[in-house]
């Protein structure tokens, strides 16, 4: 536009070329504007999404499945180490076994009672040293102290042949395997005789 002396005023559109000039001109985007909005890439988002989660799921369940067949062969695996145990702790007793067996069988018609304990005997230190080849050790008891850990005392016994607290008899002996207790011996622990007498 033009002022009264036929010059431009500066900042005012003359004709429609000017305004369609400036309206041709680059806008410059505002940071705060939203992002335009593309289709296209959207739908392709939610399948590589899609495809995640399934990708995902299969591992899971393939890995559940390993477990559950890792779970089912340990338990094999234990099962069986049990039932080898069993067997070789038979193998190992059928032998003593087999001696009573005869034992038992010769007392029927034995009339040497001597040959007969000695018989039975004879088995007993082969149980034993049968014991000890497995790990399996006899408690120690009489003339020890008594150790609840290891004795399990049923009387007491006023006695003067062994110190009190400590193991007068043995009722049933004690094993141990290792230093596990398999089962505890049956004990009579001493104690000091009472006085009989009083003071007058």
């Amino acid at each position: 536009m033009e002022d009264g002396n036929g010059e431009r005023q500066p900042g005012a559109l003359g004709n429609g070329a000017d305004r369609q000039a400036a309206e041709a001109e680059p806008q410059t985007p505002n940071e705060n504007d939203p992002p335009a909005s593309n289709p296209g890439s959207s739908a392709g988002g939610v399948e590589s999404a899609q495809a995640e989660v399934a990708r995902i799921r299969d591992q899971l369940l393939r890995t559940a499945a390993d477990y559950d067949n890792f779970r089912k062969r340990s338990r094999r695996e234990v099962a069986d180490a049990e039932r080898r145990s069993r067997e070789e702790l038979l193998k190992d007793l059928l032998p003593v076994f087999d001696n009573l067996e005869r034992a038992a069988s010769h007392a029927e018609t034995a009339s040497d009672v001597k040959s007969l304990a000695d018989g039975i005997g004879m088995v007993m230190r082969q149980f034993t040293d049968t014991l000890g080849r497995l790990g399996v050790e006899r408690v120690v008891s009489v003339g020890t102290a008594f150790d609840p850990s290891q004795h399990e005392a049923i009387q007491q016994l006023e006695t003067a042949e062994h110190p009190p607290g400590t193991i007068a008899a043995e009722v049933q002996a004690g094993y141990k395997l290792g230093d596990r207790l398999i089962r505890p011996a049956l004990v009579v622990v001493a104690k000091a005789p009472v006085d009989g007498g009083g003071s007058s």
